[in-house]
């Protein structure tokens, strides 16, 4: 593929589509290439949504992938705030929800992921807020920001890496904030209870109050606005708004209707080129499953949409990059590499000092690293991946030994 007279169509004007827009030009493609976004916005940067744009650090324009005129500059043809509705596989045509249809010789699925609803009564009210969209970020800072502290709190119904950054952005603009999480300890799923304790004080030491083991079972209002939460426990706890972050779903309504295979435990299945079930359609970011696992985190927005434009071109592709995910919330600046949840590890090993959070947290199993977090402590990504693909034993008083480096743990090159 890549001759001047191809159409490449890629849906999904986020990180992922945009990044997978610049490579096929830096790659020398100069066919059509269509960039297809049912937001009004140019693409996008989420991250910031939920710490330094939530708080007024970071402007509207440093969110953005490209300055405005590098599309037209570089022949990106952007159709925005136009949802793709259907894709026809037999015709190679994908139609919009105006009714004009976009042919298509590779197509590239970059959907992303939708936050899941509470599914509770209560939450058509206004007030309750999902974080995924500029939008929605600019909607939360304006309850922030619009009354002072002493006021309801904040409520937020999840835990996890977005929940714990709004309640991080929230204490900083001086909001109170309500966690309420139904494992024991935040992150539980990802970082298992050794971690979650960690998190879990770095919040309470900055005013969050936290309810574990419960979930809302309704929120209740006055005067059509949100005016408290009922917790499973039997709590009645006061909100002036509600966060639901209870995570994210991959967006799949377009595959699933052109008949693509679907990973069991949800997004589109992608081989190891990220190219799907039809050899013409491929899929990157949070939408993409490959061998049976999803990454939601912007380094693969980031890597896997080049991948997927190069795969598109006919080159050579094998997407293996270790997931990665940074977060800060207050002065604690963390990055996770891996994937090691609770049953999947034996130890967890420590090197620093965790009680002043400058540390790194090794997660093993018989002695392999799976998954690696450093808090406080840089540089050291590359050394903590290094040793999660080596996957052979590490001696783990070695790897709590902060005077032993870690690169000395990896096989020489």
């Amino acid at each position: 593929m890549g001759e001047t007279h191809e159409t490449f169509v890629i849906i999904g004007a986020g990180l992922a589509g945009a990044k997978a827009a610049q490579t096929l030009r830096e790659e020398g493609f100069a066919g059509r290439v269509i960039l297809i976004g049912d937001e009004h916005e140019q693409p996008y940067e989420r991250p910031p949504l939920s710490k330094g744009y939530l708080t007024g650090q970071a402007g509207r324009e440093s969110l953005f992938v490209h300055e405005p005129t590098w599309y037209t500059t570089h022949g990106v043809e952007l159709h925005l705030g136009q949802p793709a509705v259907a894709i026809d596989r037999d015709a190679r045509e994908v139609r919009l929800g105006d009714g004009a249809r976009v042919p298509y010789d590779a197509l590239l699925l970059a959907t992303g992921a939708e936050p899941r609803r509470l599914g509770v009564p209560g939450t058509e009210l206004a007030g309750v807020h999902h974080l995924r969209r500029l939008s929605h970020s600019d909607h939360l800072r304006g309850v922030l920001t619009g009354r002072a502290d002493g006021d309801e709190p904040l409520v937020i119904a999840g835990a996890g890496w977005i929940g714990l950054e709004v309640a991080a952005a929230a204490r900083t603009l001086g909001s109170r904030v309500v966690v309420i999480e139904p494992a024991a300890a935040p992150l539980h799923a990802v970082l298992g209870p050794e971690l979650g304790d960690v998190l879990a004080g770095l919040h309470r030491e900055h005013g969050v109050e936290f309810h574990f083991g419960t979930r809302p079972t309704a929120i209740t209002g006055r005067d059509g606005m949100v005016a408290g939460v009922v917790t499973e426990d039997g709590r009645e706890l006061p909100a002036r708004a509600v966060l639901a972050a209870i995570g994210a779903g991959p967006r799949v309504a377009l595959a699933q209707s052109a008949g693509l295979t679907l990973a069991e435990g949800g997004g589109v299945a992608v081989d190891a080129s990220l190219r799907t079930s039809d050899p013409r359609i491929f899929a990157a970011g949070d939408v993409a499953s490959l061998a049976g696992r999803r990454v939601e985190h912007w380094a693969n927005a980031l890597n896997s949409g080049p991948a997927a434009a190069r795969a598109m071109l006919g080159r050579e592709v094998t997407y293996d990059r270790v997931p990665y995910f940074f977060s800060d919330q207050y002065d604690a600046g963390m990055e996770y590499s891996g994937w090691a949840p609770p049953g999947s590890y034996d130890r967890v090993v420590f090197r620093g000092d965790v009680a002043k959070r400058t540390f790194i947290a090794f997660w093993l199993r018989e002695n392999r690293v799976l998954a690696g977090l450093n808090m406080n402590v840089w540089d050291v990504t590359d050394a903590i991946q290094g040793l999660i693909r080596d996957g052979r034993p590490v001696d783990p008083d070695a790897l709590a030994d902060p005077e032993t480096p870690l690169a000395s743990l990896l096989p020489a090159a």
